[in-house]
Formats: C-alpha cells, structure tokens, sequence
C-alpha cells in the first residue's frame, strides 16, 4: 500500500487517473481529485446528492461525472470548477464515454444521450423500454448498451439511430465488453453471452453447472479469455471463442467488481473485502490485499499503481 484516502462515505464509482491524477466519486456526494503519487487531495467538487457508481470519465482537460439526481456534471480537471451540468430525468449510474467531440450516458430515464462534449449540448437521445444501468462500449462508430430491458442494442453514434438488437434474454445491469466482432456481458438470468456482431446473432451462453446466481460485473477481455465475476462469489474465465470456463476462483462474498487485466494477469475485488490478483493463464492465486470493507468499485491501473475504493469509504492506491 503506497497511500489511503478517507473520503467518509461508500466509494462504489470507479476511480479514473490522468496526467498524474485520480478522479473519484463518493457517497458524500463529491467529485474528488488526488495527486496519483502522493494521494494528496487536488480539489473536491460537490453535488446536490451522492456519486454512485458513476464512474468519471476524463478528456481534454474535462471530467465528466453522473449523480443519483441524474444529473451529469462537467468539470474542469485543472481545479474542480464547474463548466456545464445537464440534467436527466433519473438518476445515473451509467458512466460517461468521451467519443470525439462527443459524450454519451445512459440514466434511469431509460435513455441513452449524446451530448456536445465541450458544452452539454443534446445531440440526440435514443429511448429504450426500461433504465440504461450500464456504460456504453463504442466500436466501430457504434454505441453498444446492454438494457435492462433485456436488449441488446447497437446505436450509431453520429445520429442515434439503432443499427440493429439482440434480444439477451434477461436484465442485463453489466456493461458490455467488445472485443473485434465479438460482444460480451453477463446478465439476471445467471448467463454470460457471448455475441457475433457481424452475423447478429447469439455465439454461446454461459451458465455454471451448479451454482445460478445472476452477473452484474462487467467482463474484462483479454488473450482470447473473459474474466467477470458473479453474486455466486464466483470470478470465471472462460474462452472467449466457445463460452467453456477455462478456470474459475472462489471467494468469500458475491463479486460485483469489474475485474482489470495487465501483465498477464487479472485484478479483481470482491465483497468479502479483498482484493485478488491472480494469474490469467491459470486462475492461480498470485496475492491478496485485504482493503477491509467491501470492494464493488473496479480497479484502476495506470503508471505502475492500482486504485480502488472501498464501501467503507476508503481509497487505496497500491505499488
């Protein structure tokens, strides 16, 4: 452990590093900044109610961050002053994706937007039949949501118009990972998906033989493998081209975390507190740190260190 950050409520947001920096959201309702070498406090941005798992996005010398009154906020990086906020009619939990000159989030309104980056302005708004939970994936000018309407959807970014969907058959909270041709997230019906989007079309669906507890982390892809972990307290892995589990790893609480991978090796937190790197070859336990509360908020690595926030209010920055 290189430092720690009280920030005095939950940290569910996933932590964000820039040019030397770590943005992060709070239950106390702040937007915070920190020095990623030292953890020494930059500026703190507040807000009408709690950041929850909104996680930020920065660009551009901009930061961008949804609350729990729906409303998205942007920030300058430099010094935490506001530049514009736009507010949507629910709250956000989606995290925002810069796409050029581009900003999209989805809220509990049940739309996905698409904002001016510079200035809030709404480009377009696409409407689906229930909330957008998760944070688009983009590829290929395409924006990505899996809803929790139980649909898959490919929305074209320049103008909003759906390019095609999939029915996932089942609510779908996890963010999708997009890999070459290939989509994949994990949803309410106990299933990981695995999708070809050139043919449209279901590739494989994935199911534990024995234990069927929904997936509400999102997947990290890397080397041909899926890595995510489920409420049965479960991290899978499983080949990205078949859908076979290729090892799994159990802990002592659901995983809610979105597993990070580098080097070969995959970052997970898990609710019993802890956090597990472990070899993504073989699944094997390589070390653990012990964070003391719950660890739903996903891992952040860049510059040689990790950081992740903790339910019990604490930020860690790891060597």
């Amino acid at each position: 452990m290189l430092w720690t950050y009280e920030a005095g409520d939950s940290i569910e947001s996933s932590a964000a590093i820039a040019d030397g920096a770590v943005y992060v959201g709070s239950m106390t309702a702040d937007l915070i900044s920190l020095e990623l070498e030292t953890g020494k406090p930059r500026w703190k941005y507040h807000v009408e109610e709690g950041i929850e798992e909104s996680s930020p996005a920065v660009h551009d010398g901009m930061v961008y961050v949804g609350d729990l009154p729906g409303v998205l906020h942007a920030v300058n990086a430099a010094d935490g002053k506001k530049l514009w906020t736009f507010k949507t009619g629910a709250e956000i939990k989606s995290s925002p994706v810069v796409v050029g000159d581009r900003l999209l989030v989805g809220s509990y309104d049940g739309n996905l937007y698409c904002l001016a980056a510079r200035t809030g302005t709404v480009h377009w708004k696409f409407t689906t039949s229930s909330y957008v939970h998760c944070t688009p994936a983009v590829s290929e000018g395409l924006a990505f949501i899996a809803g929790c309407d139980e649909m898959f959807r490919a929305i074209r970014i320049t103008d909003g118009k759906e390019m095609f969907h999939i029915s996932s058959g089942g609510y779908n909270a996890a963010s999708p990972a997009i890999a070459g041709k290939a989509a994949y997230f994990g949803n309410f019906n106990n299933e990981v998906l695995g999708l070809n989007l050139a043919t449209r079309r279901v590739l494989w669906r994935y199911e534990h033989p024995e234990r069927h507890f929904p997936f509400y982390s999102s997947p990290a892809v890397a080397d041909g493998k899926v890595v995510l972990g489920g409420r049965d307290k479960i991290i899978h892995c499983l080949n990205a081209r078949t859908g076979k589990a290729l090892w799994t790893f159990t802990t002592n609480a659901r995983v809610d975390c979105s597993p990070a991978i580098s080097a070969g090796r995959a970052y997970v937190g898990s609710n019993d507190g802890r956090l597990y790197v472990l070899d993504l070859a073989t699944g094997k336990k390589l070390s653990e740190f012990n964070a003391g509360g719950p660890l739903s908020a996903s891992p952040a690595i860049a510059q040689g260190k990790l950081v992740i926030g903790s339910q019990d209010g604490k930020l860690f920055c790891l060597g």
